[in-house]
């Protein structure tokens, strides 16, 4: 049971991968929505979410070409529950999850075809383009 508990704890002793977690308290994102807002490559992202998929705090849903994530409805990891409604329940007035949060606005205007093309060009001047990358994968 601990290595269990290890699996979770450290999925969230991650700084990205909380912000992930955060991310995803808002509903089902685009892995493309994703590697935008945190402006990472999407191969690092991919990597990120199979960590945080191993661990049980999130579930995968495809549709064609685009993968999905949002937070786990079901306890695959009896761990996972409890982690993920202190990861809730913090971090709301952190500046980083502010801003991401503020720029998932800005990604949830644009098709999610135009933002996998283009990342954060997508978003206009204001923001800082990010090298572009095809960030429809999933984790290996």
């Amino acid at each position: 049971m601990l290595e269990t508990f290890e699996t979770v704890a450290k999925a969230i002793a991650d700084p990205n991968r909380v912000r992930i977690l955060k991310l995803l308290e808002g509903g089902e994102l685009c892995v493309c929505q994703i590697t935008t807002v945190l402006n990472l490559a999407a191969g690092t992202i991919s990597k990120h979410l199979g960590v945080l998929k191993t661990a049980g705090l999130v579930q995968l849903r495809r549709d064609g070409k685009w993968a999905y994530y949002r937070l786990a409805e079901q306890a695959f990891n009896p761990y996972a529950p409890a982690l993920l409604a202190v990861v809730r329940a913090t971090l709301a007035d952190d500046p980083t999850v502010t801003e991401d949060r503020r720029l998932l606005k800005l990604v949830n205007a644009v098709a999610l075809p135009v933002l996998c093309h283009q990342g954060r060009a997508a978003l206009g001047p204001d923001v800082q383009a990010a090298p572009q990358s095809n960030c429809c994968g999933t984790p290996s």
